[in-house]
Order: C-alpha cells, then sequence, then structure tokens
C-alpha cells in the first residue's frame, strides 16, 4: 500500500475550496490510518452522515475503482444484456458474437432517452441491436462496433455525422466469473491488484460456479461504509447473528490474515458439534489441513465472498445517497449441485437461512446508523483483532481518499 507512515502524519489535504468539515473529518482519516491495530479506532461520526464526504467518496472512490456489478452468467449468451444504474450512470453490460463483454452508456445520442427504460424493458434480456423507444435509433452490439450508431430515421436532410455517433463504453474486466466495471479510462487492470485473492481462492474454482439466487434490498438506511464493514468482521457473529451464525461459526474461532491493500482474508472452522453437517456446507482450507468452516474474501471498496465447499454467497453494496445504499447477494453452487437429487430442497433451505441473516444484518446497519445521528455525537469506539479488516479498509480510504 502506497499509504507509508511517513505521509499519514501530516495534515490532510483536500482542495482549498473544500468545506472544512469535510477537512476535518479528512483530517482524523488521516490520524486514523496511521494507527497500528492494536491502538486502531472506528471512524468518526461524520465519515458516515456527511453529505460533503459521501461526495469526495463518489468522485475519488467509486468513479475510479473497479467495482464488482455481477456474475457473468447473468450475460451467458452472444446478445444477451444486463441493465445496470451505477450512482447515476446509466449501463447496459452486452456480449458480443465472440463472446466479449461491453459496458455501454444505455443513454440515446439524440435526445438522452433511456434505451432501456424500466417501465418496458426487463433487466435481463436478449437484442441483436439496442433501439431507442423514443426516435427508433438504433446502435450495433456486435465486436468493435459495440455501441456504434447503425440507423437514424429521417436524419438526411440535416448535417448529421452518422460515423462518429457512437455510445460511450466503460471498461469492463471479468475475475473469477464476476464482472468488474470501471468508469475511469484511465485506470489501471484489476488483474495485478488482486493476485493475492486469486491464489488464496484457486482452489475453489468459483469461476466456473453457477449462480442460482439472487436478491436486492434497495434503499437501506445506512452509509455504505457501515454495511460494509458489517460484513467484514465476524466478531458480530455473538450478537447480531447469535441463534444463527454463531453456534455454527463462532467468531471466537475466527482468524483474520494479516493483509493490507486492496482485498483481506479470513477464516472461522464450523463448531466440533457441527461438524457432522450444517446446511452451510464445509470448507478444506489449504495450507492447514482438511479443517470444516467458511472462508471469507473481501475486495474494498465493496464487495465481499463467502466460500464453502457446496455453496458461495457474493455481497455487493453500491451507495445510493450519504445514508443510504443497495444489497445485491448472489448464491452461487460449484457446476452439476442443482443436478443432484434433492438439491431443490436443500436450495429452499439455504435461500432462506440467506434471507434470514440479511435481515438480521439489516436490524444492526440500521441501528449502527441511528446511533451515528444521535447528539451529542458519539466517541470513536477501540477495534477488537477480530475488526483487523475495519482497520485495512481505513488504509484503503486514507490511500484513495486524500
Amino acid at each position: 500500500m502506497a499509504l507509508h507512515q511517513t505521509e499519514a502524519t501530516g495534515p490532510a489535504a483536500p482542495a482549498p475550496s473544500a468545506p472544512e468539515a469535510l477537512r476535518a473529518t479528512l483530517a482524523e482519516l488521516r490520524r486514523l490510518a496511521a494507527l497500528p491495530l492494536e491502538r486502531g479506532q472506528t471512524l468518526p461520526p461524520p465519515a458516515y452522515t456527511s453529505p460533503e464526504l459521501y461526495e469526495w467518496e463518489v468522485e475519488r472512490i467509486f468513479r475510479r475503482e473497479w467495482l464488482c456489478v455481477a456474475r457473468t452468467e447473468e450475460i451467458p449468451q452472444p446478445g444477451n444484456y444486463l441493465r445496470l444504474d451505477i450512482l447515476g450512470t446509466s449501463l447496459v453490460i452486452t456480449r458480443d458474437e465472440q463472446g466479449e463483454l461491453h459496458a455501454l452508456s444505455r443513454v440515446c445520442r439524440h435526445r438522452f432517452m433511456d434505451l432501456l427504460p424500466p417501465e418496458t424493458a426487463p433487466e435481463h434480456g436478449c437484442l441483436k441491436r439496442l433501439t431507442c423507444p423514443y426516435h427508433a435509433w438504433t446502435y450495433r452490439l456486435n465486436g468493435q462496433y459495440a455501441g456504434q450508431l447503425a440507423g437514424a430515421p429521417l436524419m438526411q436532410r440535416v448535417d448529421f455525422d452518422r460515423a462518429g455517433c457512437r455510445l460511450p463504453a466503460h471498461r469492463v474486466e471479468v475475475w473469477n466469473g464476476f464482472v468488474m466495471l470501471n468508469l475511469d479510462p484511465g485506470a489501471a487492470p484489476v488483474a495485478p491488484e488482486l493476485h493475492g485473492l486469486d491464489l488464496r481462492l484457486s482452489s475453489h474454482g468459483i469461476a466456473d460456479w453457477v449462480s442460482v439466487h439472487t436478491q436486492t434490498w434497495e434503499g437501506v438506511p445506512a452509509n455504505w461504509k457501515v454495511a460494509v464493514e458489517n460484513g467484514c468482521e465476524n466478531y458480530h457473529h455473538m450478537g447480531t447473528h447469535a441463534a444463527t451464525l454463531e453456534p455454527v461459526l463462532p467468531a471466537r474461532d475466527t482468524e483474520v490474515d494479516e493483509c493490507d491493500g486492496r482485498w483481506f482474508t479470513m477464516f472461522t472452522p464450523l463448531s466440533r458439534p457441527e461438524r457432522g453437517g450444517t446446511g452451510l456446507g464445509r470448507q478444506a482450507r489449504t495450507g492447514r489441513g482438511p479443517q470444516p468452516g467458511m472462508l471469507i474474501a473481501g475486495i474494498f471498496p465493496q464487495f465481499v465472498l463467502a466460500v464453502l465447499p457446496d455453496s458461495a454467497v457474493g455481497i455487493r453494496w453500491l451507495p445510493t445517497g450519504p445514508a443510504t445504499h443497495d444489497t445485491r447477494i448472489t448464491v452461487m453452487v460449484p457446476p452439476k449441485v442443482a443436478d443432484t437429487p434433492g438439491y431443490a430442497e436443500r436450495s429452499d433451505g439455504l435461500r432462506a437461512r440467506i434471507a434470514r441473516i440479511q435481515e438480521e444484518d439489516l436490524v444492526a446497519v440500521r441501528g449502527v446508523q441511528r446511533g451515528l445521528a444521535s447528539h451529542p455525537a458519539p466517541s470513536n469506539g477501540r477495534f477488537s483483532h477480530l475488526e483487523r479488516p475495519l482497520w485495512q479498509f481505513q488504509r484503503y480510504l486514507a490511500e484513495r481518499l486524500l
């Protein structure tokens, strides 16, 4: 990570025109990011409530960083598309005849119409071309011409450069079967940053797993960082999930790896009475001998993956405002698992458990957000050793925001 201790001790350096409150919050972030884990503290309340900081995060993180936005199976065949809206950017992910993915603007170049309005177009579908429902302009979806204007009715009598009319395209890469998107045309590739994480996941073959269930919670009333931090530690198992996860995956047994930078991992073994079978699955961790449990892998700023041998759960968070976000959860299984006898019943049970656990987490993140807005403002708390990923997250934020 590029943030060194010597850099982290100086004053924060936002733009001179930044509001004083924002400058103070960034200065506190710089101080906290320089602390060792043993003295680590939570971010101050304004970090989760300030509209100015939210706008700073959108510009410096979400419009510059690689974001996990989908699974490749959501766009499985040539001609398939997936409609997305990312922080006010209307997009469509398409797959061309060679199997390559493209991320295109969904805004017609004529008079700004949504090419796939949710009022009439499904989220997923199959198209040969994109046709604007307003004035019937059409755009190609094949290979190097993806996004190129193909037709514009009744434009022959005006001075109009058809060849120069094209939908803007954005960077897209595939990582372990996940679609990664970047709105910054100058961003470096994502793969080198995640090489170490690839090595940790290499024995699981996640790239070939198939999605069997996706559920979205929209407009959750909590800052995106509250949700991400909740998903980055198992310490809360003993409280939030006391009757669900804690008896099976005890918080006290979690081992958090010493990572730094963009990604982190941790492992929680199954409690001994549950090792004969829990319905959650079992995980063999390389390097420590066969050991049943769950591997958590996170990629900042907005993605966490929980891996078991017979299932995995991917969670993606996207902010929708200073104090709201959307949560999207996808359940994946290894190839052919869905064809085994009794899978339908097991799948129904897994979906119900995931929904229950997410509802418990929603109680937690909503409660934290209410606490952050209380008066007088609460003071910074101290981190447990199990909250190392949150300490690492602060360093990541400092790297991007300062």
